[in-house]
C-alpha cells in the first residue's frame, strides 16, 4: 500500500503558510471576517487530522509549546492544564542551541543530555555551553553516577488519558467560544 504526502503529513505541515500566520500562531483575537475565516480554517483542519488528539496530549502534558495546536491557542492549553492539575516545565531552547543565559540555573537533565550528545567535549566546554562552572558540570554528572534522584518531573504525576486531555480541551474550547459570543454581543 502506497502513502501519499497528504495522507502520511499533518495538515499543519502542508498548510503552514496558514498555521505560521501571526492571526492563527498567536491565538490573537481576529480583528475581522477574513481572520476569523483563518482560525476556522485551521480548526477545521486539526479537527480532521487523525494525530490531534495525540498532538494535544502532548502540548498540554509533555511539552509547553506556543502556537496554533490540536485546534488550541496557547492560552486554551493553560486552562486545559489549570483544570486537569498539570504542570509542564518550559523548554529551554538556550541550552539545546548550546548557547549561554547569565543566571541560569542548571539542570541536572541538561547536563547529562549535552554530555551524552557531545561526548568528545571536555567538561569545560559543556560548563561553557550552560553557562556554568566546571564544578557544577562535575556535580551532576558525578550524582547521576552515584543514582542519586534528580529533582522531581514538572510534569504532574496524575495518570491522565489522551481522552481526558481531549474531553477537557473541547469544554474550555466551548466556554471560550460562548465568552467570545457575549463579548460580540455586548
Amino acid at each position: 500500500m502506497t502513502t501519499t504526502l497528504s495522507q502520511a503529513t499533518p495538515g499543519c505541515v502542508t498548510n503552514a503558510p496558514l498555521f505560521q500566520h501571526p492571526v492563527v500562531e498567536d491565538g490573537v483575537a481576529p480583528a475581522g471576517p477574513a481572520q476569523a475565516q483563518m482560525l476556522a480554517k485551521a480548526t477545521a483542519i486539526c479537527a480532521t487530522c487523525p494525530l490531534a488528539q495525540r498532538c494535544l496530549f502532548d502540548a498540554v502534558t509533555r511539552h509547553d509549546v506556543s502556537g496554533f495546536v490540536a485546534g488550541t491557542t496557547a492560552q486554551q492549553r493553560r486552562q486545559i492544564r489549570a483544570r486537569l492539575g498539570v504542570r509542564v516545565r518550559q523548554e529551554n531552547l538556550d541550552t539545546v542551541a548550546g548557547t549561554m543565559q547569565a543566571n541560569h540555573p542548571v539542570d541536572r537533565d541538561e547536563v547529562v543530555r549535552l554530555r551524552r550528545a557531545n561526548p568528545d567535549e571536555t567538561l569545560e566546554q559543556i560548563a561553557m555551553r550552560l553557562g556554568c562552572s566546571t564544578s557544577t558540570v562535575k556535580r551532576h554528572l558525578r550524582k547521576v553516577r552515584n543514582g542519586v534522584a534528580s529533582k522531581p518531573e514538572s510534569v504532574s504525576s496524575l495518570k491522565l488519558t489522551v481522552e481526558e486531555v481531549w474531553t477537557t480541551a473541547q469544554t474550555v474550547k466551548r466556554r471560550v467560544a460562548r465568552r467570545d459570543a457575549l463579548a460580540t454581543v455586548a
